[in-house]
């Protein structure tokens, strides 16, 4: 619904209307990714999302950025941003992969200092909301939990603090401003659908209280919430209703992943 509601409200302004097919691709093409990852997903996809991850970001750096901001690379035709389309599923990963040692840690130090240098503030703080559930739900050593929260939380501040130029695209940053210039009722749907879709991933996860599964459906919705409040402080995507394929994509990813883990879960005998 949020993607449907973005998507008819590019379709009717006048200055973006052929901006929107791509995304409702998108959409239906991610909703199928998610349902293999959901049926197949292994302990060792997740490894590769969480090396992925970092290794997308840092390859963000080296592509030409705009007014010194750096946070895409080109996928043939798309011009993805790396954060909104790989840390839905890093996030699922670290929370299954917690108790595997530390090199998934370093794997999300990497993350949290890679989004200062690009910098995205609103990653930044939707992936240090997310990391800080994990580390604070599930057995992690002492000294991993105090530096995972050090960093998290202190690269979210400097990558707020750090200049970010880019003025907001209409159809991206301010889409909810041109839904409420069309229809004021049209806005509040989607507000409405995109608040529904962040919570969504807490409806994939009944296991115990304490499962990776249940931490990786809070985790994955706090990023989630969180990339859909910061755009509130700043000149953010305003991710699903807000034009871009890397949200869509990477929210169908992350749920895949989190679907497959509370599968595997429900699947191991107590």
């Amino acid at each position: 619904m949020a993607v449907a509601t973005g998507c008819l409200v590019v379709a009717v302004d006048d200055a973006s209307a052929g901006a929107w097919p791509l995304d409702l691709a998108a959409w239906g093409a991610g909703a199928v990714v998610a349902l293999a990852v959901s049926r197949f997903a292994s302990p060792a996809f997740a490894r590769v999302v969480t090396l992925a991850a970092p290794i997308g970001l840092l390859a963000s750096l080296a592509y030409p950025g705009q007014a010194g901001v750096h946070r895409w690379i080109n996928i043939g035709p798309v011009h993805a941003n790396v954060a909104a389309l790989l840390l839905p599923a890093f996030v699922v990963a670290l929370a299954a992969l917690v108790r595997d040692g530390s090199w998934a840690w370093l794997a999300c130090a990497a993350c949290a200092v890679l989004l200062i240098l690009q910098p995205d503030a609103s990653q930044a703080t939707s992936f240090a909301a997310a990391v800080l559930i994990v580390v604070v739900r599930l057995p992690v050593a002492r000294a991993i939990r105090i530096g995972a929260v050090v960093l998290v939380s202190s690269g979210a501040v400097m990558a707020w603090l750090r200049p970010d130029p880019l003025a907001p695209v209409a159809e991206v940053e301010g889409v909810v401003g041109l839904a409420y210039a069309l229809s004021p009722p049209i806005a509040v749907t989607a507000v409405v659908a995109l608040g529904g879709a962040a919570l969504a991933p807490m409806m994939v996860a009944t296991g115990p209280e304490r499962s990776a599964a249940r931490t990786a459906a809070l985790a994955l919705s706090a990023y989630f919430v969180f990339s859909a409040l910061t755009p509130l402080f700043g000149a953010f995507p305003v991710p699903l209703v807000g034009i871009g394929v890397s949200p869509v994509i990477g929210f169908w990813m992350g749920t895949g992943l989190l679907a497959a883990i509370a599968s595997r879960e429900d699947a191991t005998p107590d």
